[in-house]
């Protein structure tokens, strides 16, 4: 959960080496910590992965991916990564990382499903905006991670997997209090619509001074719609596969 410190933050430390990965490994056996063991074994399949196929640096692993026609919309990538896309945890995620040089890797799941699944975007486009301002950016789990993400990588999650930005937030965040931390002007918003403020009547809105489309934007695309998308932009895997 993003609003609680319950990770290690130790990630930074394994990309410079200052820390070693089989040290935390035997402490991950020790405190029977599988959760944690599991994240130290993606990270080095992914080594792995880049090891024995360079190639996925700049294509997709599966090669039939690389088929598929990105939009191109600049306007909607620089609104991702300044936060300013409507959807709260993803615009709170995306100013953590701007702020701060680091991200929860739930929310790194989230933002990067938004990304291509609901935008649309070329997963190297946020692979290389990651790269640019991650503190503990390493190649290969960057790669792996948005190759995950977009389906095209080894092992990824299914292509008909498309995170809904709304429900992420409500089972990540269900108070709000990450949003509220990085998304100052959704302060006063009740709970009730924090997930999705555009669902408050234009009255609620004026009471408690948060207009959407003026101290806050709408949701730049309907998750509905962009998925259905999504579905028809990853038909060409199906007909190639």
């Amino acid at each position: 959960y993003p609003a609680i410190k319950g990770v290690s933050y130790l990630s930074v430390h394994l990309r410079f080496g200052t820390i070693s990965i089989r040290e935390l490994a035997r402490a991950a056996l020790a405190d029977e910590s599988h959760a944690w063991l599991n994240e130290l074994i993606w990270r080095d399949f992914y080594f792995m992965i880049l090891d024995h196929f360079p190639r996925v640096v700049g294509h997709a692993f599966k090669p039939e991916y690389d088929a598929i026609r990105w939009a191109e919309r600049p306007d909607w990538l620089a609104a991702w990564q300044q936060g300013r896309t409507g959807y709260p945890l993803v615009d709170a995620a995306m100013r953590q990382l701007n702020y701060s040089g680091w991200m929860h890797n739930r929310l790194r799941m989230v933002v990067a499903s938004f990304l291509t699944k609901d935008l649309g975007l070329d997963w190297r486009l946020g692979e290389r905006y990651f790269a640019d301002q991650l503190n503990d950016f390493d190649l290969s789990a960057n790669n792996g991670g948005w190759q995950w993400a977009s389906s095209s990588g080894c092992d990824a999650q299914p292509y008909f997997r498309i995170f809904n930005p709304i429900t992420q937030s409500e089972k990540f965040d269900p108070d709000g209090k990450f949003i509220r931390r990085y998304v100052p002007e959704l302060a006063a918003v009740p709970n009730k619509y924090i997930h999705a403020p555009w669902l408050m009547g234009r009255l609620e809105q004026e009471a408690i001074g948060v207009v959407i489309g003026r101290d806050y934007p709408g949701p730049i695309v309907d998750h509905t719609q962009a998925r259905e998308e999504t579905l028809a932009r990853y038909a060409v895997v199906k007909k190639t596969g």
